[in-house]
């Protein structure tokens, strides 16, 4: 019974850690760029955008294309940086656990 009660210490010490790092993760902003910096996006630590800076340059008509292209460029550049710093949280929250096949239940982040 020692190891039970030991075990469910743990977990409540992990679910508070979860807590914690849910609560980082909402503050925490990440900015993308794409086009030598010329589009910029900044992203929550939950994946929600947050702002998007367009070079004036960008502006005419004539670069619409690229303008979108580099859109997607910088969400996609912030979006890994995002991950990122999921995963290194996830690695303090989890005290360097390592759970096969992920977080239990199929869980996923951001929340």
């Amino acid at each position: 019974m020692k190891n039970l009660s030991q075990m469910l210490k743990q977990a409540q010490q992990m679910q508070g850690r979860m807590q914690e790092m849910q609560a980082k993760l909402e503050v925490t902003e990440v900015e993308g760029a794409a086009g030598a910096g010329m589009v910029k996006v900044t992203l929550t630590g939950k994946g929600d955008l947050r702002r998007v800076s367009i070079d004036p340059s960008l502006m005419a008509a004539d670069e619409r294309e690229v303008l979108e292209d580099l859109l997607v460029a910088a969400h996609a550049d912030a979006k890994q940086k995002v991950e990122a710093v999921m995963a290194e949280e996830m690695q303090k929250a989890t005290g360097g656990l390592n759970l096969p096949g992920g977080l239990p239940g199929g869980l996923k982040l951001p929340f």
